[in-house]
């Protein structure tokens, strides 16, 4: 979504809101967060937030799906009302939907703001780490013995690494304007690293990675802390969850968070292996048993390939114009994606130490010395 279509959302989103079941109308509507694939505003009426969205129909072709398997997670997790895990739930419109659509079919909800948290912009300590670890794997934990047949599909392929790589080939052989050096040398790193893209579909066909229920994008902007104790109390943007294998959790997570160098600059891009053993250590104290040998040996591959993963989306959508990604400017997700191709030859050289401190966090779990 460009810049363009969130002013154009922005310019209906009072008018939506006022279709919602708000108890006062609202004061204030304005745009909030950096989220790249919805527009997303912030509701404040009288004492209470709410988060209005817009859920984009190019990545989201069906948006009944999503609201359909938050009523399937948000039932499941409301039987288990000790648990400490807090997600969204929704506003119902007027007419009692879960949704409101606009003139031009737009699907529109409306969700509960969680209060007295915040979200991190980098993980500050290794506390920090350890509670996205925790919480990732209670997350896992939780719906562990929810039927993935209960769930449909949101999007399909999702994180199926061949399915994006093809696409980007796809998009790279008909593009025939001039390249720039950068985007030589992004290609020539995906080009490189083309044998890896099947190792965790491979596992999952052969019967080795069993499909479970996953977030699906937990990354640090997606989990809430809360303010006094500082403990990770929600999971939020829960858009992709469906049936999928957990290493794509791991892969993601361990990617948003442990880059410290952040997102806009390739130069530095780097992975923390103390913030790596944090978080780890921590998920694996939280799930136990969950995982198996063959599942835990195959996480460095899911480590190192869910960043590639990314760049390649990255890639595509640059070529193709920046339709998936909000931009501000051109160039944008090229120099995204320099960034994650960065972050994986970083976990490539370091992939002795990955692999030591899999094997000590979840042979203890705990936290690897």
């Amino acid at each position: 979504m460009n810049e363009y279509e969130l002013k154009k959302a922005g310019a209906v989103a009072s008018d939506i809101v006022d279709r919602f079941a708000l108890p006062r109308p609202a004061d204030r509507v304005e745009p909030y967060g950096s989220g790249l694939i919805n527009a997303t505003f912030l509701v404040t009426a009288g004492d209470a937030c709410h988060i209005l969205q817009r859920i984009n129909p190019l990545v989201f072709p069906e948006p009944e799906r999503i609201i359909f398997n938050l009523s399937v997670l948000g039932g499941h997790i409301a039987t288990r009302p000790t648990s400490g895990l807090r997600i969204p739930a929704l506003i119902p419109a007027w007419d009692g939907s879960s949704f409101v659509r606009d003139g031009q079919g737009g699907l529109w909800r409306l969700m509960e703001f969680i209060p007295n948290t915040r979200g991190l912009v980098h993980i500050e300590d290794l506390e920090q780490a350890r509670e996205v670890g925790r919480i990732l794997g209670h997350f896992h934990v939780l719906v562990s013995d929810l039927p993935t047949d209960r769930l449909t599909v949101v999007l399909p392929g999702f994180h199926v690494t061949p399915g994006y790589l093809e696409r980007f080939e796809q998009v790279l052989a008909v593009r025939t304007t001039a390249r720039s050096e950068a985007l030589s040398q992004a290609i020539a790193c995906v080009t490189t690293r083309q044998a890896q893209v099947g190792v965790l579909e491979a596992a999952r066909q052969g019967g080795h990675l069993p499909v479970r229920v996953i977030h699906g994008d937990p990354k640090l902007d997606n989990i809430l802390f809360d303010r006094m104790t500082g403990r990770a109390v929600s999971l939020i943007d829960l858009d992709t969850v469906q049936a999928g294998l957990i290493h794509y959790d791991i892969g993601d997570c361990l990617r948003s968070c442990c880059n410290r160098s952040g997102r806009s600059a390739a130069a530095g891009a780097g992975f923390d292996l103390d913030l790596c053993r944090a978080i780890l250590g921590a998920y694996a104290g939280e799930t136990g048993g969950l995982l198996d040998q063959v599942e835990i040996e195959l996480l460095f591959d899911a480590i190192r390939l869910i960043p590639f993963e990314l760049a390649l989306r990255f890639l595509t959508d640059h070529l193709e114009g920046d339709r998936y990604f909000r931009v501000t400017e051109r160039g944008q997700n090229l120099r995204k994606a320099r960034v994650q191709l960065a972050l994986v030859k970083d976990i490539e050289g370091k992939e002795r130490e990955i692999r030591g401190i899999i094997t000590a966090c979840f042979r203890r779990g705990e936290t690897a010395p």
